[in-house]
């Protein structure tokens, strides 16, 4: 099973970071999943009667984002990070992206709490997982443009396994390559919050909320947590 490392030059940057790593084994993605059905329709029609709106970068868990971004070279308000946008997509729309139901789940989770969330699949993870600095000499391939490759500033925040990169800016995009679709049996979700004493409480939420719409789909879900206290995590 992989590990999943934090860098000490990001724990040093980010002293407050905490990061819960949601994990699923024998999902079963082909079959109804009514309570993230729910979720979503729940989000969607308390927007639409003004009872919640998604946190903007008003918002001092987006803030937050934002201010990272800035320090590693990244304009977050050109290339946001994925709650931030995600919130954005919803309140202009009305309605939360579809994709599938695993991906749906932890959409869900990440805009209702204002918390970036993603995942990949662990099939398709070659080694251990480090969230660090890139050198700029990495590759990575955006979701859903698999004849692309890109290649990160220096400097910039990534998750990088031992092939390439399987995020930009920290959180703004995941990899092609470790896509979460309909037939992946195996995989890890990542929430994330830069500002545990202030919402470690909402990440644990979140993640126990995440887990609830999984559990019913899969053979086995546990909860891991990474951070400056506890760099290292193997799920």
């Amino acid at each position: 099973m992989p590990a999943f490392r934090i860098s000490p030059a990001v724990a040093d940057a980010f002293p407050d970071t905490l990061i819960a790593l949601v994990t699923a084994s024998g999902l079963r993605g082909r079959e109804p999943w009514p309570h993230t059905t729910a979720a979503m329709e729940e989000l969607e029609q308390r927007l639409a009667d003004g009872s919640w709106q998604p946190a903007d970068e008003t918002d001092p868990r987006i803030d937050a984002w934002h201010t990272a971004y800035r320090s590693f070279g990244t304009n977050p308000r050109r290339v946001r990070p994925s709650v931030d946008a995600l919130g954005r997509r919803l309140a202009k729309k009305g309605t939360l992206p579809r994709i599938n139901p695993a991906v749906d789940s932890y959409n869900a989770v990440s805009v209702r709490h204002g918390l970036p969330a993603g995942a990949f699949d662990l099939d398709h993870v070659t080694g251990d997982v480090d969230i660090r600095h890139a050198d700029g000499t990495e590759s990575f391939t955006p979701l859903g443009e698999p004849g692309i490759v890109e290649n990160p500033r220096p400097g910039e925040i990534v998750y990088a396994d031992a092939t390439d990169v399987l995020t930009r800016h920290w959180n703004h995009r995941d990899a092609h390559r470790t896509r979460v679709t309909e037939d992946s049996t195996r995989v890890v979700f990542v929430l994330e919050t830069l500002c545990a004493a202030r919402d470690g409480h909402l990440l644990k939420i979140a993640a126990e909320e995440l887990q609830g719409l999984l559990a019913p789909h899969a053979g086995r879900t546990a909860v891991h947590h990474l951070g400056p206290a506890q760099p290292l995590t193997t799920v």
